[in-house]
């Protein structure tokens, strides 16, 4: 793995672990000799987990829709920033540049380029780990929300499986690497319950 794309909130939310969790994921991913692929902001919890790989030496990536830059809030420190003119663009590009994908808390956009990345993933676009750094309990109701899913046969078991789980950054990134996505037909119908 050489690259992580981070999908995180342009606020920094209620609780000041937030900001701490994504400050120490930027440090981890810098530590690690990786690059750190984002939404290009330098506010919220985008701007930490950037400022906290940069502090530390790392390589970081800035996808950015021109509306946003127009807005002035862009990161003008980092290693490389890309300009696109939408947002489903900077998906794609962000898809393209990272080997897996951790989300922090954040709002519809955060969860947005979750789903999108898990579904790619689910139907064999790219297979490309992605982690939930669930802080402070914030996505408890997402993940049961998704066992739901589960429960009531709209997800699969292997597939709500992809979505990797943990409070800890430096935990999280050794279960990325250490669990690639395996394809499997998404349609339930055609496995048995018990798969």
């Amino acid at each position: 793995m050489n690259s992580v794309g981070v999908f995180c909130g342009s606020n920094e939310g209620a609780r000041p672990e937030y900001r701490q969790a994504a400050t120490a994921l930027g440090a981890a991913i810098a530590r690690r000799g990786w690059t750190l692929v984002y939404g290009g902001a330098d506010v919220g919890l985008m701007g930490a987990v950037a400022d906290a790989a940069l502090a530390k030496g790392g390589r970081v990536i800035g996808v950015i829709p021109h509306s946003m830059v127009a807005k002035e809030i862009a990161h003008q420190d980092l290693t490389e920033l890309h300009t696109v003119n939408t947002l489903y663009e900077r998906k794609a590009m962000m898809a393209e540049l990272s080997d897996a994908f951790v989300s922090l808390p954040g709002g519809y956009g955060t969860l947005d380029e979750m789903f999108e990345m898990l579904t790619w993933s689910q139907i064999g676009t790219h297979l490309k780990p992605s982690g939930l750094l669930n802080i402070a309990h914030y996505f408890d109701p997402l993940i049961a929300l998704l066992d739901h899913a589960v429960a009531e046969r709209f997800l699969h078991a292997r597939h709500r499986g992809m979505l990797l789980t943990n409070d800890d950054p430096d935990r999280l990134l050794d279960l990325l690497t250490a669990n690639p996505v395996q394809p499997f037909d998404k349609w339930i119908d055609r496995h048995p319950v018990e798969d």
